[in-house]
């Protein structure tokens, strides 16, 4: 390995014609369907395939798939009148079922459940493969009686979806000819307006796509109008991220929210009465939330008001609705965060607000109670919210908390638990405020998890933060450097890594004597807006830094060495480690690069990319590419560097990042005549890279294979 890593100021390319512009050898690979570079793909594919689907693989893989398909999978529910909806996967099924039961049935060992709508059979009857996308409900008059549902179906896996109307009862779809809604696969969503309206944002029509790729205009659609002939409701800048509308049908708070999102974290919010959008007046970096006559506020900087008053980043906020439209500015504080708690969701119940923290990385679940509403001349609240911890959540765990019905008149104020963690199996728990909770369902465990045990430590980055890391191991594991260890991470876009039970990793990793290690490097969420702020744009170094810091502890504390040491991560997280491969090459003897985004020159002309100016800056500006290209991992290769043994895989059908960083980079590195370099591209499955359980399971056994191989010197 290098003894060195790579001059992070160095830029290797060549200029082209326009000065500042590096020479891009593989622009031809943009062309994502074309045949020269499809057949590219397939000459890489069989390449791969026969290194790494060989030996034990097919075993492997035949396990993982046993994990996916497990007819002991906790089968998650959402419940609609009396009705407990369910999505389901598995062998006899590998594209889905949407299937329904009771409650009394649900809470037996073998449910009674009914098929909703059977995707398979869906797939074959139209000659489409279908993937299931959700389906949203419309309100029935009685409350009860849910019927009528808008289906998204996506054809090859990607966000681009069709959407349908359809009837539950019935089991049909209802057709454009019985005056039924059906829209072709685009950007975007519907929700319903009323029983004979929907509002559509679509990147279908003219002028209708921002340059993110996303809607840009939203419309009020009735039966039986053509979307292009529908009214414009609301519409944004081409340049902004996207435009999006929903309509809020709780009975006595009925209203139309529009939202203009001009970057990943600013958006502006604005309510419709009076026949005009009134904007709710807060600055576009506070997360808003309605619900019946309260609106919570969640600042991503630190906010203060025209008083004087600051509320600190990452807080929860909460006023009257009404009140604050007409300009009054009291506001209550919910929560307040530390330096070692942040706020991760929340959720109301009929009479309470949950609240999902992490301690250190560790659940904690609060519960808040509103005041008394006062007499109703006053129609206000008098006195203070009252707050305690729910006592669900047990170290290094995460459990997370969210309403079951809040409109039930009967069990408005029951709540979900969902408890998992490193060697947890999955707990689905069912109770009440003001009451206890009870085991509902248990997911069934896949490995021995009592050979192993779950430490978490805290590493010293380059500027002295304190960043932690999840220890998962063997019992009694000998600390002499030689532990097969795999690091992973993501850092991006403030989305925390939590505990949470893998049957993969456990089967693929643990079982075999590895050691499995989850970083929380800053960019992401576990300690909050701050955590993530911190490794924006020209700061992304030190997420960076936060995971080669981990890396290092790891080695310091002799778990393991770099020959010993892999890391693992998709999207952002393959933005990470391809970053390892670049700047700390002599850190890792293997590296599992995923649906990355690797070229940050062209990023954002690239699917989605121009949505993610916020979170890394914009290349087209010279100021912002130079500290861009500082961690453009495309641009970062360097000649006669032992880079460690590299695995880069995407989908072809990826309309979020897309396939073309991957292949590209996979080609410069073998152009470069780097040695031990795979590349793999499933042909459908989007941005998870795979669209059913079996494609997934080929997806994991391909990675967890490679990595294996790699760090125990039998990859060859």
């Amino acid at each position: 390995m290098s003894a060195q890593s790579p001059d992070p100021a160095a830029d290797t390319t060549t200029l082209a014609h326009a000065p500042g512009e590096p020479v891009d050898e593989n622009l031809w690979l943009e062309d994502i369907h074309g045949e020269d570079q499809l057949a590219w793909v397939r000459e890489q594919n069989a390449r791969t395939e026969d290194l790494l689907e060989t030996g034990d693989y097919p075993e492997l893989e035949a396990r993982i798939l046993e994990v996916m398909d497990s007819t002991d999978r906790i089968p998650m529910v959402s419940k609609r009148g009396d009705w407990y909806y369910n999505f389901w996967r598995d062998a006899t099924h590998p594209k889905g079922l949407w299937r329904r039961t009771r409650w009394d049935s649900y809470v037996t060992d073998a449910p009674e459940w009914e098929t909703v709508l059977d995707v398979d059979a869906l797939a074959a009857a139209e000659g489409t493969e279908w993937v299931w996308g959700g389906a949203g409900f419309l309100r029935p008059a009685d409350g009860i009686s849910w019927r009528r549902c808008m289906v998204r179906l996506s054809p090859d896996g990607g966000d681009a979806a069709a959407v349908r109307e359809y009837d539950v009862e019935d089991r049909t779809f209802i057709s454009t000819a019985e005056g039924g809604f059906s829209l072709p696969a685009a950007k975007g969503g519907v929700d319903w307006l009323d029983a004979d309206t929907l509002l559509v944002s679509s990147t279908l029509g003219e002028d209708a796509v921002t340059t993110s790729s996303y809607p840009r205009i939203v419309r009020k659609l009735p039966r039986g109008v053509d979307l292009a002939d529908a009214e414009v409701m609301f519409e944004v800048p081409a340049e902004h991220m996207m435009a999006s509308a929903g309509f809020d049908d709780t009975p006595g708070f009925e209203r139309i929210i529009a939202s203009d999102r001009m970057s990943f974290f600013d958006v502006q919010h604005a309510v419709w009465r009076d026949e005009k959008w009134a904007q709710i007046p807060v600055p576009t970096d506070v997360d808003v939330d309605l619900h019946r006559e309260w609106i919570l506020f969640r600042p991503q900087r630190d906010w203060t008001l025209g008083n004087g008053e600051t509320y600190a980043a990452g807080s929860l906020l909460v006023a009257d609705f009404e009140a604050f439209m007409g300009g009054s500015r009291e506001l209550t504080v919910l929560f307040a965060p530390d330096a070692h708690t942040s706020l991760q969701s929340w959720s109301w119940t009929k009479s309470h607000l949950m609240l999902n923290l992490l301690r250190d990385v560790s659940s904690e679940i609060r519960v808040l109670t509103a005041p008394q509403r006062g007499s109703k001349e006053t129609d206000t609240h008098d006195g203070a919210w009252s707050s305690r911890v729910l006592d669900a959540c047990p170290p290094l765990h995460l459990v997370e908390s969210y309403a079951v019905d809040d409109e039930d008149p009967e069990g408005g104020d029951d709540y979900w638990l969902v408890a998992t963690g490193f060697l947890t199996p999955t707990t689905l728990l069912r109770g009440t405020l003001g009451g206890d909770h009870t085991d509902v369902k248990r997911a069934p465990s896949f490995f021995d998890e009592s050979r192993f045990e779950v430490e978490q430590h805290f590493a010293t980055s380059t500027d002295g933060t304190q960043v932690p890391y999840f220890q998962i191991s063997p019992r009694g594991l000998e600390l002499d450097g030689t532990a097969p260890t795999q690091l992973s991470g993501y850092g991006g876009f403030e989305i925390a890594r939590t505990p949470a039970y893998s049957g993969t990793v456990g089967r693929s990793w643990l079982e075999k004597g590895g050691v499995y290690v989850v970083a929380n490097i800053r960019g992401g969420g576990e300690y909050g807006p701050a955590w993530h702020q911190a490794a924006l744009k020209a700061n992304r170094h030190r997420a960076y830094e936060d995971f080669a810091a981990v890396a290092r502890d790891l080695i310091r504390r002799d778990v393991t060495s770099p020959e010993h040491l892999g890391c693992s991560g998709g999207s952002n997280g393959g933005l990470l480690v391809g970053n390892m491969l670049v700047h700390y090459p002599e850190l890792f003897g293997a590296i599992s690069c995923g649906v990355p985004l690797l070229d940050m020159r062209r990023y954002t002309k690239l699917s989605a990319g121009y949505s993610w100016i916020a979170e890394y800056g914009d290349p087209d500006k010279p100021e912002e590419w130079e500290f861009i290209r500082t961690f453009s991992p495309y641009h970062r290769l360097r000649d006669g560097v032992d880079y460690p043994d590299t695995f880069i895989w995407t989908a072809t059908s990826d309309d979020r990042v897309g396939p073309v960083q991957a292949r590209k980079m996979a080609a410069r590195m073998e152009a470069m005549g780097i040695p031990n370099v795979w590349f793999h591209e499933a042909l459908e499955g989007g941005h998870a890279g795979a669209s059913d359980n079996r494609q997934a399971a080929a997806l994991q056994a391909r990675s967890q294979s490679f990595l294996w191989r790699a760090v125990t010197g039998t990859l060859r």
